[in-house]
């Protein structure tokens, strides 16, 4: 039998199996995951300037401090596909969730470096179990739609990265301090895992009896570790390069200097809840070829015309660019022949965060020879990157 038939056998088996309640129930238990995971992030964010003043850090020793959170997610990455695989993603998630939102609170308690750096290890070792699990899950009600929705879960990501930038704001202004601040989030997470996992997914889709859990990625999930990679740079030197290029290339004022990055975030967080109807009607490949384009035309016109205005259009276009791409990478690999969605997310986010960690870092080795519009440029080619690969991959 061909295996695109078995597999579409095994997902209507999966869906009739699954739908116990009706399908926007489970769809609203996955989202209301996405949103406290963005959350929990963006509250910690927030609070990164109050904490270092806090503890006394200079911003090189901030750096160094941070550094923990990724090192915590790149060693959780064989760990998380594993425990999905033997476990399932349902209680991963719930575990996960739960002590991610614990975790926070710890960040906010911490009076020393060390303390701080522990936290941020499990903070990002959890962050990215719930990473893994819960897109798993999403990956299982996709079955049950039978059409793309990936982008807008991670869409509600962004959202709830607003809500808690605007809520860790509030709670600067009135004086109330970190641990307090968390603690609040940590209540608000707690009651929405208790209310959302009775509507949880209890089977994975995709996911085949006798199942090989360790087993050499095929070549469509390499390309679309690769592309994941590409657009994960491309986002890292947003969040982390893009306030600095405003503020020496296109010499804002300060209080624009912020205009960029918002520009970015506030189309990258529209532009996830419009990809997957573009999906449904183009197809995947033809979306993330676009998003490519997008992405290089956008930082093309940030580096020729660095003024105001054309590098606030060009920001804009990044964001629209890199909206989609990670959400709908995910989507594709869940689907996988070869490996379980669990193990097959964490392949190619392995990947991808390589891009993210090593990314920003080498902008800086490359603007410190060189100069940030040159930095750019080679991000641009980055976005080439996305549209080509996809060109030749089979997805």
């Amino acid at each position: 039998m061909d295996t695109n038939k078995t597999l579409d056998i095994k997902n209507l088996a999966f869906a009739s199996e699954e739908a116990v309640f009706p399908q926007h129930y489970y769809r609203y238990a996955v989202a209301a995951i996405f949103f406290i995971q963005g959350l929990a992030f963006a509250s910690w964010a927030s609070r990164i300037p109050t904490i270092q003043q806090t503890l006394g850090l200079s911003d090189s020793a901030l750096g160094g401090v941070l550094l923990a959170l990724p090192v915590g997610l790149m060693a959780s990455l064989p760990l998380s596909g594993w425990l999905i695989a033997k476990t399932g993603s349902r209680i991963v998630v719930m575990i996960a969730a739960m002590l991610y939102s614990l975790v926070l609170v710890t960040l906010g308690l911490a009076e020393t470096t060390p303390v701080l750096m522990g936290g941020l290890f499990l903070f990002g070792f959890a962050g990215n179990m719930v990473n893994i699990a819960v897109n798993t899950q999403a990956v299982g009600v996709e079955a049950l739609y039978k059409k793309s929705i990936m982008a807008s879960f991670h869409g509600v990501w962004s959202l709830a990265g607003f809500l808690g930038a605007a809520l860790g704001t509030l709670m600067i202004g009135t004086g109330i301090v970190p641990y307090q601040h968390f603690i609040v989030i940590l209540v608000i997470a707690w009651a929405v895992i208790g209310f959302s996992s009775k509507y949880f997914l209890r089977e994975d889709a995709n996911k085949q009896a006798n199942q090989p859990i360790f087993v050499k990625p095929d070549k469509s999930l390499v390309h679309l570790g690769i592309i994941a990679f590409c657009s994960m740079i491309c986002e890292g030197a947003m969040f982390d390069w893009s306030g600095v290029y405003f503020k020496k290339v296109v010499l804002a004022e300060k209080a624009w200097v912020g205009a960029g990055y918002t520009a970015f975030m506030c189309t990258m967080a529209l532009s996830r809840f419009l990809a997957d109807g573009l999906t449904h009607r183009f197809g995947l490949k033809k979306v993330l070829q676009m998003s490519g384009l997008l992405t290089a035309a956008g930082l093309a016109i940030a580096v020729l015309f660095p003024n105001m205005v054309m590098a606030i259009i060009g920001f804009f276009l990044v964001g629209a660019g890199v909206s989609s791409v990670v959400p709908l990478v995910y989507s594709a690999a869940g689907k996988s022949k070869v490996m379980s969605p669990g193990v097959a997310l964490a392949a190619v986010s392995t990947i991808g965060f390589l891009g993210f960690l090593f990314g920003p870092p080498l902008i800086g080795l490359v603007a410190g020879a060189t100069s940030l519009k040159v930095s750019f440029s080679l991000i641009a080619i980055m976005g080439l990157s996305i549209a080509l690969v996809a060109t030749k991959a089979k997805v």
